[in-house]
């Protein structure tokens, strides 16, 4: 039985949600030559549960190559990314403050979907998958409202320019779904996963 798991991902919010469920991870991130940002560019006409699960899965083969490169000890390793969408319409993460309102003032008072797509690596076997799909509507939202909110500058680096476990919750009116999803890793499908792989949760 595995004693810990490799996380390839910077987020800090996908390490807390781990230690939530008790699982001992150590960090896989890349190296400073690698583009890990190319991965997540979206293809033409690509619908926004295909580029999310694509993603995963480019991220989770550029980790396990890092992992053997380094020669590190085996252990599985766990990626996610997350996305949202408004009518099929992929929102990533803003590449600057203009970007980030002009994502905001497109979700302002509409319902969206997030989702993010989890892929582990096990020690023995194929990798295994797993896709969690949350809406989230948000208040409408005046031009002051997203200015101050961008100034704050958490929508930097955020999927759709906004963090569910931040200040945003003041705007959020409603979630279906996966709460932990939204953050960026779906608890209940990542649990099973893990515990599939032979990895214990210790919730």
């Amino acid at each position: 039985m595995p004693a810990m798991i490799y996380l390839a991902s910077q987020s800090p919010r996908r390490r807390q949600l781990l230690e939530q469920i008790g699982v001992h991870h150590e960090l896989l991130l890349p190296e400073a030559g690698e583009d890990a940002e190319a991965l997540e560019a979206v293809l033409p006409g690509e619908p926004p549960d295909r580029y999310v699960q694509r993603v995963t899965g480019l991220k989770l083969q550029a980790a396990v190559q890092r992992l053997q490169a380094r020669g590190l000890p085996p252990a599985p390793v766990l990626c996610a990314d997350t996305t949202v969408a408004l009518d099929g319409e992929i929102f990533g993460k803003p590449a600057d403050d203009d970007e980030a309102a002009r994502m905001l003032a497109r979700l302002s008072g509409r319902t969206h979907d997030v989702l993010t797509a989890i892929r582990l690596w096990p020690l023995a076997g194929q990798p295994m998958a797993a896709l969690s799909r949350s809406q989230v509507r948000l208040a409408c939202l005046s031009a002051s409202r997203i200015a101050a909110y961008v100034a704050s500058g958490e929508p930097r680096g955020k999927a759709g320019a906004y963090g569910v476990q931040g200040r945003a919750a003041a705007f959020i009116e409603h979630i279906s779904g996966s709460y932990s999803g939204i953050m960026g890793l779906p608890l209940f499908e990542t649990a099973q996963l893990l515990e599939a792989a032979g990895v214990m949760c210790r919730a």
